[in-house]
């Protein structure tokens, strides 16, 4: 494994953003060369130290995904070598973390799909009954299974600011009711395929988030990364039941490891107020998520 990589600085390419994890670099003005750093955010802040490998291996669990789905979706993968539009210099930054994709025009909504109940969700029903202003049965628990997958979209937010939940509603209002109700059967027939080939592998994947953007010809594509532990909540089998009879949160492969160490950390004497700087983490907790990831990703690829 190369060694970590906290942030891109090509030179041979103009860069377009950095995200929370990727930095994007136009290729022409049809294509972009996607980096997957190895930075981690929690509580939508970057933190200070990389996670070693966790670029790699999204980028390896992402490719893993596109080929899975490719049947549902057309993804926006072009099939070129990501090596092959950098110098031999800038190599090591690129080799095996990132993609080249084709240019989209990106949609300003986040398509979340939840199977189970949890997180945010589950805190909104407590109090409302429903998610997302989607109703559900009365007597649900903690992490239990859902009658049926809900969508349940959000509106993009800027880097370091938070997506906010919207109505279906909302949806056909930002973009047409033909392209909101295809984002929304695609998404959930992604998730439900996804779903049952995890759960093959011993792994629940509670909810996740898609993006799409539309390509030359207005064809929805599927975009950015697919089903990582970044942007799904992963369970594995062993433990669910127990905690869903606790209810308690399920042992997790996502970030969750890290926001818990951060609710207890205590900075000058008080509990961190979640707005940068992020505190700095102990090498325990670096190798601990670097390991919550590679195990997420050996279950699911062997």
């Amino acid at each position: 494994m190369t060694s970590a990589l906290h942030t891109s600085s090509l030179t041979s390419l103009p860069l377009l953003a950095r995200g929370k994890v990727r930095d994007n670099y136009a290729v022409g003005d049809d294509r972009i060369l996607m980096i997957a750093s190895d930075r981690i955010s929690a509580f939508d802040v970057i933190m200070g130290q990389p996670i070693p490998g966790k670029g790699e291996l999204l980028t390896r669990m992402a490719l893993f995904w596109f080929d899975k789905l490719a049947d549902i979706c057309p993804n926006h993968l072009t099939g070129q070598a990501p090596e092959s539009v950098v110098t031999e210099q800038e190599l090591p930054q690129v080799q095996g973390r990132a993609m080249l994709v084709k240019r989209l025009k990106p949609l300003p909504i986040e398509a979340v799909v939840r199977g189970y109940l949890a997180g945010s969700g589950w805190k909104e029903y407590q109090q409302t009954q429903s998610v997302c202003g989607v109703p559900l049965p009365a007597g649900l628990g903690n992490a239990q299974r859902l009658p049926e997958p809900i969508y349940t979209p959000a509106a993009k937010a800027e880097v370091g600011e938070h997506d906010e939940n919207i109505s279906y509603e909302k949806t056909v209002e930002m973009v047409g009711p033909e392209l909101a109700a295809q984002i929304r059967s695609i998404s959930l027939a992604l998730y439900e395929r996804a779903a049952q080939l995890a759960l093959a592998k011993g792994i629940i994947i509670a909810d996740t988030k898609f993006e799409f953007g539309l390509d030359a010809d207005g064809t929805l594509t599927l975009m950015d990364e697919v089903l990582t532990p970044d942007s799904s909540r992963y369970w594995p089998v062993e433990g669910y039941e127990q905690a869903l009879r606790a209810g308690t949160n399920p042992p997790s492969y996502d970030k969750q490891y890290l926001r818990d160490w951060l609710e207890q950390v205590r900075v000058n004497g008080q509990p961190w107020d979640k707005t940068p700087p992020a505190p700095r983490l102990p090498q325990e907790v670096i190798a601990q998520t670097a390991a919550k990831y590679t195990e997420a990703l050996q279950r699911l690829m062997g």
